[in-house]
């Protein structure tokens, strides 16, 4: 693992001074440059705290060599070199620690996020799974402190969902739930199976940062807003009004629809969306656009990719792009066991990032 240089703590410390004085003369920027470095400021405090911290064990780590070496008082060479083993053992961990902080951020981790499940192969059983999916969502983003509001869904007749959408707000959703991109497949025996057979179905989960209109400049002439009348259940329940709504954004041709009673409250949820999407489409071509992204995260972020199995008879939830298995489905899928998958994939995109980082990718 690579030591992190004397001359990069200095360039931190001197570069969170500099932000210091400048957050203290806002009139010198522009709003837009002001909100820039109190962001910069905020995000380097953390990173500063731990470069004091490993400036202070390397200085001490001096202190020790030389009252180890000295040769007046044998009980404190002693007790020097215990200190000194002591602090030797913990030296690298710091310096591991600062070098994951220093990783390059993605500017929308500390996002929150609009989550979509799919139904795909497997029919009603697909459906069922999807209603699995978002409750062992829902259940881990009460775990997380996060709150997780319903935008839209297709229930199936069976139950579960064929689509459903939710906003997940807090801090950090997106650095937690990106991973959750991709292919889920499920393993068991249907419900409506009379001959126990195993089948196999699929869902499809999304993952998109929520953005702000800073972001995406949507321009009106890009966009074209219809109503129409929303569907009801038949009957007296039949919403007569045209509350639905549905925008299309031109030049890329994507597609948003959503269609409670409220008009205003559809617009405002149908923009939302489409600005997540345009965002992530844009997100995506960078990425594509830097090859040792590629090189350094896990999987492709395709979301055709089969990213985990959740294999029922044998109680066992495989994630694919980092072999890890564990014989917890029930956990999992109540949410509390999904922190051990979230977090070993993060720890695996962390150490992809510092190899190809110390390689010079």
């Amino acid at each position: 693992m690579a030591t992190v240089s004397e001359e990069r703590l200095q360039q931190l410390l001197d570069r969170y001074d500099y932000l210091g004085h400048a957050l203290g003369t806002p009139d010198e920027f522009s709003n837009e440059e002001f909100v820039k470095l109190s962001r910069e400021y905020a995000d380097l405090g953390p990173v500063i705290e731990t470069v004091n911290e490993l400036r202070a064990a390397r200085d001490e780590l001096e202190d020790l060599k030389e009252m180890a070496a000295s040769g007046d008082d044998a009980e404190m060479r002693d007790l020097a070199q215990d200190e000194l083993y002591e602090l030797k053992e913990r030296l690298p961990e710091m310096e591991h620690a600062l070098s994951i902080k220093l990783l390059p951020k993605d500017a929308a981790d500390e996002r929150s996020a609009i989550l979509e499940i799919r139904a795909g192969t497997g029919g009603d059983e697909a459906a069922l799974f999807g209603g699995d999916l978002y409750r062992m969502y829902e259940k881990y983003a009460e775990s997380q402190g996060w709150k997780m509001e319903m935008i839209s869904a297709s229930p199936a007749e069976v139950g579960g969902f064929k689509e459903v959408m939710a906003n997940v707000t807090g801090k950090g959703v997106f650095a937690k739930l990106k991973f959750e991109s991709g292919v889920h497949r499920v393993q068991r025996v249907p419900v409506t199976e009379s001959g126990g057979r195993i089948h196999t179905s699929a869902a499809t989960v999304a993952v998109l940062p929520e953005a702000e209109e800073v972001d995406i400049d949507i321009k009106t002439e890009d966009i074209r807003i219809d109503t129409m009348r929303a569907s009801g259940s038949g009957g007296q329940h039949v919403n007569t009004t045209d509350s639905a709504v549905r925008i299309t954004h031109l030049p890329t041709g994507i597609m948003v629809v959503q269609s409670e009673k409220s008009q205003h409250k559809n617009r405002d949820k149908a923009m939302k969306i489409l600005r997540a999407r345009l965002y992530d489409l844009e997100r995506e071509k960078a990425a594509s656009e830097r090859a040792s992204d590629r090189k350094a995260q896990v999987g492709s972020g395709d979301r055709s990719e089969r990213i985990r199995t959740y294999n029922f008879p044998q109680g066992r939830v495989t994630d694919h792009r980092i072999g890890l298995t564990l014989h917890k489905l029930d956990q999992v899928l109540a949410g509390e066991g999904l922190s051990e998958v979230i977090d070993a994939l993060i720890s695996e995109d962390q150490a992809a990032k510092l190899s190809a980082m110390e390689a010079g990718f």
